[in-house]
């Protein structure tokens, strides 16, 4: 179905450009002036075109709009409230070396204060709008959130565009930024989740940027001017992805997001990441010694791409083998057969770059050794002996039945439309994902189980002091670096609720 309205302020918006996930146009034409500069011509009032997708999740409106924002809209009447997701594709794995942390003292500062507004007006002020707004990062992406009662959009809307356009990044929000930072770089010595990672990362992908961390030297050199270049960087309107979910429709909603982007270029220089090559696993588990009474075991191995056809197979079949809970094998294996752990997870990885299959757990100390035993004898068995059809009816009606729950908010409406755009799997994708998931074979999963879950096929971390683990694997110890916290006073947190913009992408 199309529909065709009239935008409420000139700027001609390709209609050729609604299919494309994530792309701009032009919002003028030029002309140049009597000096020669380059001068924005008016523009003649165009009809905005917005694509319907009437689906069983949700009815999609996709429009670009005057300023050449592309958006995916759900119009939702009966709830007065207006939930909005804006995402870019560039991330913290891009910051320039030597300034590691860049873009998370970016996403940190957007909410701290704008145009005339300090941190504590302009948090006063999202507060008697009854409204948040919020930004945060991960490795390949960076994302902003919005949420406010459609009573006061425009108001609330207008702090949005403020806060885009005119973040002051002031000295005293940076400076607690820094505080924090330099906290984090010692509490983190003793986080074993954080050490597993930095081990996986050094076994796996050392010279690859996501192997990247921050250090005392790259916090201390950013400064609130680098904030404000990274943000020209990243934060462009070209390849931004818009969704939202409310009491709006599509000709009230996009002048509000034109005004909101208005001060952000069209383009940037930045380059994209390159692909992450794993090497190849290690031939015995690597430990991290750290005085624990438990240790954190985690195993990582290739995944399966996103677009790959495998992708769904895979999961199906990781929900029977380490994903469903209590249903799920190595739970009732490892905790309620031989009682080495409270639980144990997997899940799959996939993203622009890297695409892994990974799991984890806690033991004793003293268990060590079995439980990772435990985990490579239940590998063999499904990858030698695959799962039965039982199995697979079982998990096939839990992964398409529970899937509707991501659906029960505003919120998580426009997370999972964000995540689909993302991840370009298609405007129609929410209406396919079930009938994906039922299409799966028994043959398909025990061929995925076969080709991905042989255990030499991962690489095994332990962090603690474990027992029982007879040969162990080693890496080049890490440079030494003293952290100097003397100046760094307590540690003052964030609120969490207002950087977190959106939840990780639901790959399913």
């Amino acid at each position: 179905m199309r529909i065709t309205v009239k935008p409420l302020f000139g700027a001609a918006a390709a209609a050729a450009l609604l299919l494309a996930a994530c792309e701009t146009v032009p919002a003028t034409d030029t002309a140049l002036d009597d000096t020669g500069a380059a001068e924005a011509a008016p523009a003649e009032p165009a009809e905005m075109v917005v694509e319907v997708h009437e689906g069983d999740f949700a009815t999609i409106q996709q429009f670009v709009t005057p300023g050449g924002v592309s958006v995916w809209l759900v119009e939702e009447p009966s709830i007065p409230i207006l939930s909005l997701r804006m995402a870019w594709e560039q991330g913290e794995a891009s910051d320039p070396e030597g300034l590691e942390g860049l873009t998370s003292a970016l996403v940190y500062q957007m909410n701290e204060g704008a145009g005339d507004l300090d941190s504590l007006a302009f948090a006063t002020r999202m507060e008697e709008l009854n409204m948040s707004f919020g930004c945060g990062s991960d490795s390949e992406t960076v994302y902003c959130s919005a949420s406010m009662l459609t009573d006061n959009a425009d108001e609330a809307m207008d702090l949005v565009a403020l806060a885009m356009n005119e973040p002051r990044m002031d000295e005293g929000p940076f400076e607690r930024f820094r505080r924090e930072q330099l906290i984090s770089l010692k509490t983190r010595e003793t986080s074993q989740q954080y050490l597993a990672r930095r081990a996986l990362e050094q076994a796996l992908m050392p010279d690859h940027p996501f192997a990247r961390e921050t250090s005392e030297e790259s916090i201390n050199a950013l400064t609130p001017e680098l904030a404000l270049a990274r943000k020209d960087e990243v934060m462009v309107k070209d390849g931004m992805c818009v969704t939202a979910v409310g009491a709006m429709s599509p000709q009230e909603l996009a002048p509000l997001i034109d005004e909101a982007v208005a001060g952000l270029p069209a383009t940037s220089d930045e380059t994209p990441i390159e692909d992450v090559d794993l090497r190849d696993p290690l031939e015995a588990p690597l430990v991290v010694d750290l005085p624990q009474p438990q240790s954190l075991v985690i195993f990582v191995g290739k995944g399966p791409a996103r677009d790959d056809p495998d992708f769904f197979p895979a999961y199906v079949l990781n929900y029977t083998f380490g994903g469903g809970g209590f249903e799920s094998r190595l739970m009732k294996d490892l905790r309620v057969e031989k009682g080495l752990t409270y639980g144990v997870y997997t899940g799959l990885d996939t993203g622009d770059h890297l695409n892994f299959w990974q799991g984890g757990g806690s033991t004793k100390n003293e268990s060590a050794g079995a439980f990772i035993e435990g985990l490579r004898t239940e590998m063999t068995d499904i990858a030698e002996n695959g799962v039965t059809e039982q199995e697979l009816e079982d998990a096939k009606a839990y992964l398409t039945g529970s899937y509707p729950l991501s659906f029960d908010s505003n919120s998580k409406i426009a997370g999972n439309l964000m995540s689909v755009r993302l991840e370009d799997l298609g405007i129609d994708y929410l209406d396919r994902r079930n009938a994906l998931v039922e299409a799966v074979t028994l043959e398909d999963v025990n061929r995925i189980a076969a080709e991905y879950l042989q255990p030499d096929n991962f690489t095994y971390i332990v962090v603690g002091q474990p027992e029982g683990i007879e040969e162990t694997a080693s890496l080049p110890d890490p440079e030494d670096e003293e952290i100097s916290l003397d100046d760094a006073g307590d540690q003052e947190e964030h609120n969490s609720e207002e950087t977190e913009a959106f939840p990780d992408p639901d790959h399913g």
